[in-house]
């Protein structure tokens, strides 16, 4: 991936992997075709490996070797074998100029790299390019004898050949590096008869975005008061981890700027009040919470995005004074009051500043998955109260803008989305960029549907942020029934899978603390099976409202959920526009008894491993490792490990039968 070369080259030399340990994520393949320029060349002239190549390997062109390099090899090997003083004579009677042979040499380098890049095919396969891998293996051993049999004889004391080759050592560099993948090739495929390398076929694993959205405001999800110890703050938030472990849900939406504050480490904003009892105090003994979760949570496989509230500055009840620093204090000519909230002006640039910068300091500084922004731009309106912009909006008609106020409103939104989706993609790529707007675009908009107009009443032209692809996925409150007409949770899904021209992923966002309103579980049940009967249309998963729920297990929903709907694990979906380059796979696989083990690949990227089981003729996900672990016990079976980027890219696989 570009951004991991990018973030290697630009690591201290000290640290970086040497060149040709480093593996490319087509090895097998690779390797491959290195070895048919190798067959290739010596098929031509040398009797011992007189197999006519078109006989093996049908499907792949037979690289164009030219008659001097193969009789320069043979007549060396054959001098080798005889007379040095012949081979001398001879050679000199093929390349006059020991230049021309450099130049050859270098044909065949870029040949072999060109074929290397002709393998590089998603669709070829192991078994696809080579059928007779018993017989290529064979052949292998010999041409690997040949040409360590060549490299030593020419390095020894009483050859003659740098009369004939001047530049004698800048050759056999050339050949020790075609040496090299030749060696390559052979650790590639001398594969033990309990493993093999080959691409899965009906594999029985539906990807899917199984988030919960935990919420520090108020004290909603976690900490679940202000100004816990610290030792119970962790033991919260851990039990909030392995209760999502335990229910097999793979993402963590946790908040962390409910009101222009910080539960993380921050130079810009105060320490929140929900955290500390206080804003501006830190936690004691330190900690940084963000740090914290980020680590627990990636053992675990499960993402963690940081949710940003973008405007809000105060909620009237139950909130903290305002530390020296808080946006409010700094700004408080564009800190409005309005009704019970205070909340910043989201048309004064000093504002806008604010909030993406707050937004990159985190996305440069922790290794968080995503970014989450919820439905709170402009506030939501209450009833005869204008929110107090009108001196703002007068300077911009003073500078000559043109735009109503409910229109330029809505640039003031959409220039803060864009401007937040272009700086994470410039600084972390991979960083995922979701929002999670109010469930009703426009009413009127999907037949039936009636409701607040966010268009119009929270200046929030989502529509526009889908069309121009700013986000990466987008989780609309759906917090309605299935069945009322006026809100109905499939009438509104559909419309916005329909609504999507860049192919963006929906998931959609329960309402899961309705179960304290009389709502059966068996309506969250059907909510989600009809997310999945959507997922051709990029309907791949659903964030739950709130943590509390499960955290305590509110009308045994945890068991229906673990024995139902999420029974098994699943990787979140790929998203192919920001990476699809999978990993490298795992190497040395081994097994003793019940036990499997393997090493990493050399890859910087690797997230966690998948463990897959044969079941008939599919393949059923049994497990998602985390990246430290590297040995597991298994019952008798036939596996498959993979490993899994931070992206959910899986590489292919290594299958082992454990007897």
């Amino acid at each position: 991936m570009k951004w991991i070369r990018q973030r290697v080259n630009n690591r201290p030399a000290s640290t970086r992997q040497p060149a040709n340990r480093k593996l490319t994520r087509f090895q097998h393949k690779a390797a491959i075709s290195i070895f048919f320029v190798f067959m290739g060349l010596m098929l031509t002239q040398v009797q011992a490996y007189s197999l006519p190549p078109d006989s093996i390997y049908p499907n792949i062109p037979t690289p164009k070797v030219e008659k001097p390099e193969g009789e320069l090899l043979h007549k060396l090997r054959s001098n080798l074998l005889e007379k040095r003083e012949f081979f001398r004579n001879r050679l000199q009677q093929v390349f006059s100029d020991s230049t021309e042979v450099k130049e050859r040499l270098n044909k065949l380098t870029e040949e072999v790299e060109s074929l290397t890049q002709t393998a590089n095919l998603s669709e070829n396969s192991l078994q696809q390019v080579i059928p007779d891998l018993p017989q290529v293996k064979q052949k292998l051993g010999e041409l690997t004898q040949e040409v360590e049999s060549l490299i030593q004889n020419t390095n020894s004391p009483n050859h003659s050949f740098q009369k004939v080759f001047p530049d004698l050592p800048e050759i056999q560099e050339q050949l020790g590096k075609l040496t090299e993948k030749v060696e390559s090739l052979s650790l590639a495929t001398n594969i033990p008869q309990n493993q093999q390398a080959t691409r899965l076929d009906n594999v029985n694993h539906q990807r899917e975005f199984r988030g919960v959205w935990v919420a520090s405001v108020v004290n909603i999800d976690w900490p679940s008061k202000p100004n816990l110890p610290v030792a119970q703050q962790k033991f919260e938030l851990l039990g909030i981890l392995s209760r999502m472990e335990e229910l097999n849900l793979n993402a963590l939406v946790l908040q962390i700027r409910p009101n222009g504050d910080a539960l993380y480490e921050s130079q810009i904003e105060p320490w929140s009040g929900w955290l500390t009892g206080a804003q501006g105090v830190p936690p004691s003994p330190y900690y940084d919470p963000l740090q914290y979760a980020i680590e627990e949570c990636h053992k675990r496989n499960i993402e963690l995005h940081a949710w940003f509230n973008p405007y809000r500055a105060r909620l009237a009840r139950q909130d903290s004074p305002f530390s020296p620093n808080h946006m409010a204090v700094v700004y408080p000519q564009y800190a409005y009051r309005y009704g019970d909230l205070i909340w910043m002006d989201p048309g004064v640039k000093e504002i806008q500043d604010r909030t993406y910068n707050v937004i990159m300091d985190v996305v440069q500084r922790y290794d968080i998955d995503g970014v989450h922004l919820d439905d709170y731009f402009y506030p939501y309106p209450k009833s005869g109260i204008d929110f107090p912009d009108s001196n703002t909006y007068a300077a911009y008609r003073a500078s000559g803008g043109t735009l109503s106020l409910s229109n330029w409103r809505r640039q003031n939104v959409d220039q803060m989305i864009k401007r937040i989706a272009e700086g994470i993609k410039a600084t972390k790529p991979y960083v995922k960029f979701g929002i999670s707007p109010f469930g009703i675009y426009r009413p009127g908009k999907a037949s039936g549907i009636v409701g607040m107009d966010q268009y119009e009443a929270l200046y929030a032209d989502v529509k526009l942020w889908m069309e121009q692809g700013w986000v990466d996925y987008l989780a609309p409150q759906l917090y309605w029934r299935i069945d009322p007409p006026q809100q109905s949770y499939p009438v509104l899904l559909n419309w916005w899978l329909r609504h999507n021209p860049q192919q963006r992923h929906i998931y959609a966002g329960n309402y899961l603390s309705q179960l304290d309103n009389g709502w059966p579980i068996s309506e969250f049940e059907r909510q989600v099976e009809i997310s999945r009967q959507n997922a051709q249309y990029l309907s791949l998963g659903n964030i739950f409202f709130s943590m509390k729920i499960f955290r305590d297990n509110r009308q045994g929903v945890n068991e229906i959920f673990k024995s139902g709907l999420y029974s098994k694990p699943a990787l979140v979906p790929a998203m192919t526009w920001l990476d699809n380059e999978p990993p490298q796979p795992p190497t040395d696989v081994t097994v003793s008894y019940d036990t499997v083990s393997w090493s990493p690949s050399l890859s910087e990227d690797i997230r966690s491993w998948t463990v897959y089981q044969q079941q008939g003729n599919t393949w059923e996900l049994v497990d998602i490792l985390n990246a430290e672990t590297t040995t597991v016990r298994l019952p008798q079976g036939t596996y498959a490990i993979k490993a899994v980027d931070r992206m959910a890219n899986e590489s292919i696989e290594q299958v082992v039968a454990v007897q």
